[in-house]
């Protein structure tokens, strides 16, 4: 019944924002990895959380990246049709290589797809080459293994501007360069606007409260004011709905992966 309802809501829409949160990160998968648990207590005891978007995306390739990358393949080509704007606060590199629409997907948080200065330098963001992704798959096969050594940690280059080193451009930086993803966020707010009054589709897919102002409370606020708005919660444990949206929406208890497969 609820997978009717969500069809039927999907044609009715004239827009569709969708939220994509921390089950594509692969999370309910890896939570069983001790591998992947380790190594990521290894980096937060070194210092080295900047590293966690790129040790997610070897980890996520190494158990599930198929079945994780397939169910947003099948979101994307089931919202081919619609007008919709994907914000993501996962930061795993499948959903950047997702094929949206141009220009319909914002990653306030991240990923290992770009490099900043540790020092977060406005002007320095550079892209992630091939030579980087080898360098650091050699070092996580250790780190995996249980391997791990600060003397072996990579160079990603230094910041042209003040000599600092290269690091991930995530929200796992100390001094996060909030610069590489600004303007897709200019982009999401105009189209925002343009909801209002509007027949609006929420998709809110799998976010939980690690960044809850990114998508879960910004959402709630967007489906209040609207009221041509139907908001679809899925997440296994938080999927309620609030007092507030009443009547608005459907809250439901599944991984948004395991849902997306089934729809």
């Amino acid at each position: 019944m609820e997978r009717d309802i969500i069809l039927e809501k999907v044609r009715e829409a004239d827009m569709v924002l969708v939220g994509l949160g921390e089950d594509f990160n692969g999370r309910k998968q890896l939570k069983d990895c001790p591998g992947y648990l380790s190594g990521c207590r290894s980096l937060e005891e070194a210092g080295y959380r900047w590293l966690f978007p790129a040790w997610l995306d070897y980890c996520f390739h190494k158990w599930n990246a198929d079945r994780v990358a397939g169910a947003l393949e099948k979101l994307a080509d089931f919202l081919k049709d619609k007008n919709y704007f994907v914000v993501a606060d996962s930061v795993n590199s499948a959903i950047a290589v997702t094929p949206w629409k141009p220009g319909r997907l914002v990653m306030p948080c991240g990923s290992s797809l770009w490099k900043q200065c540790e020092h977060g330098c406005d002007s320095v963001l550079e892209e992630t080459v091939d030579r980087d992704r080898e360098a650091l798959g050699e070092i996580f096969g250790e780190l995996y293994k249980g391997n791990f050594s600060l003397d072996r940690m990579p160079e990603l280059g230094s910041c042209p501007q003040c000599g600092g080193r290269m690091i991930f451009n995530s929200v796992y930086a100390k001094a996060y360069n909030e610069n590489g993803y600004m303007e897709a966020w200019k982009l999401y707010t105009k189209w925002l606007q343009g909801t209002l009054n509007r027949k609006l589709l929420i998709l809110e897919l799998g976010v939980g409260m690690d960044f809850p102002t990114v998508i879960r409370w910004p959402f709630e606020k967007a489906a209040f004011f609207n009221q041509k708005a139907y908001f679809c919660r899925v997440h296994e444990n938080l999927y309620q709905l609030t007092e507030e949206l009443a009547g608005k929406g459907c809250g439901i208890s599944q991984n948004a992966i395991d849902w997306l497969e089934f729809l």
